[in-house]
């Protein structure tokens, strides 16, 4: 993998690293985007040879006059924060139709969408885009990543011991895959995060004419119901303390919620059913989770010691981390979606926490519980959906690729024969 003479000192590799070297491969311009401080601008310079900061006075000033002046440098060429003058992106996408951007000549970051009126053209065939997340626990260090996501999808693994207790995580929670904060204590994290806060509600919200206030009742709607597919209006509910059946208050709550999405701070997760074509794949409501799980932990104003001492909120909070964290492994899989983590759930009441679906219809399916006690339970979940997939005669792929549970504490990564799945503490998974 190439680098660029711009790669920061100190830049620790990411996993997206992998998935923006093969779209520069492929496409003229590749848009990294992802929530603020996730780390996008210091892996687009670690393959630049120049770079555009328009999040600077000056520059913007410049860029808004002659918007095509945001490309001048050497190819890779990034421009940072690109969406603060959006028609930056009609400029890219007239270059590339021009040839003067080659394959792998541009690279956008942006930590926020720009309304649709803002753009005249999709930039489809020209400027891909990829989702950046925070980091991963393998890439703070706090995984092996021993076992390898890629690796089951092809049969490989090999039992390790672990020995993972809960109270660790707690701890992991609350800092999140921050960049800034791989090496800090609680106390610095939720410092760090109440500036993230301040700087979504106060700036960033309201530039898109929303009120910063509401945006937070609405966010910590979302962490109290965080990884559930929850209404709108139980959404509006809790923000507004309006009526469940306030339709207008449900418009209000969507809207906000879009927001938050379009800024990268929430992300759905869709359901899932094993026919391409089946209905429930578009109707089943999505969940949402946090770009970070620090972010729920944080609207939710809890500690580590806090979040052990609760069973519960310890159980919801360890099934975001481990989405979060099967969000980035998975996005970097051979033959991956732009979505390949979702989720599955049916009339009958049978759910599972995540499914991964490869776009050559290889699927794995993954519960998440907080320790061992509950494997077993986890184990006749997952069958329960092998059998109930191998049973639908208009499933072209009944056989799953594995099946696995995804433990907080435990000791061993290990194989369990007599339910065909894994047993993987989070902290020995990886990419």
């Amino acid at each position: 993998m190439q680098q660029g003479s711009l790669k920061p000192e100190g830049y620790v590799p990411r996993v997206s690293d992998r998935v923006l070297a093969e779209l520069l491969e492929i496409f003229p311009a590749v848009e990294v985007a992802g929530t603020m401080w996730c780390g996008k601008t210091w892996m687009s310079l670690s393959f630049g040879e120049s770079v555009t900061r328009v999040g600077r006075a000056a520059v913007k000033r410049a860029v808004e006059a002659d918007p095509t002046i945001a490309l001048v440098g050497e190819r890779p060429h990034v421009i940072d924060e690109w969406q603060d003058v959006p028609a930056i992106w009609d400029a890219v996408r007239d270059a590339v139709d021009d040839g003067a951007v080659g394959r792998g000549g541009v690279i956008l970051t942006g930590s926020s969408s720009p309304r649709k009126e803002l753009v005249s053209h999709s930039g489809a065939g020209r400027i891909a885009k990829m989702r950046m997340r925070t980091m991963s626990l393998m890439e703070t260090g706090e995984s092996s990543g021993a076992v390898s996501l890629a690796g089951l999808f092809e049969g490989a693994f090999e039992p390790r011991l672990v020995h993972q207790g809960l109270a660790p995580l707690a701890e992991m929670v609350c800092r999140g895959g921050w960049p800034a904060l791989r090496d800090a204590s609680a106390d610095e994290a939720a410092h760090y995060l109440d500036g993230y806060f301040d700087a979504l509600f106060d700036v960033s919200i309201p530039r898109r004419g929303l009120d910063g206030a509401d945006a937070r009742f609405v966010a910590q709607s979302l962490a109290r119901n965080i990884g559930a597919a929850v209404k709108n209006a139980t959404v509006a509910g809790d923000a507004f303390n309006r009526d469940d059946q306030d339709r207008g208050a449900a418009r209000k709550a969507s809207e906000y919620i879009a927001a938050l999405e379009s800024l990268y701070v929430v992300e759905s997760v869709a359901g899932w059913d094993a026919p391409v074509r089946a209905k429930s794949r578009l109707r089943t409501k999505p969940k949402r989770y946090f770009a970070d799980p620090s972010l729920a932990a944080s609207l939710l104003q809890v500690t580590p010691e806090r979040i052990i001492d609760d069973g519960q909120l310890l159980g919801l909070l360890f099934e975001s981390l481990c989405m979060h964290d099967l969000l980035v492994y998975a996005s970097a899989l051979p033959h991956a979606s732009a979505n390949p983590v979702k989720y599955y759930r049916d009339a009958d009441g049978l759910e599972v926490d995540a499914i991964i679906e490869l776009r050559d219809g290889r699927w794995a399916g993954i519960e998440i519980k907080l320790g061992e006690n509950k494997v077993d339970e986890a184990f006749s979940t997952l069958n329960r959906l092998r059998e109930k997939v191998a049973a639908n005669p208009s499933a072209r792929n009944p056989k799953p690729a594995f099946m696995a549970v995804i433990v907080g504490a435990g000791e061993f990564a290990r194989y369990d024969a007599s339910a065909d799945a894994y047993v993987i503490p989070l902290t020995a998974l990886g990419a």
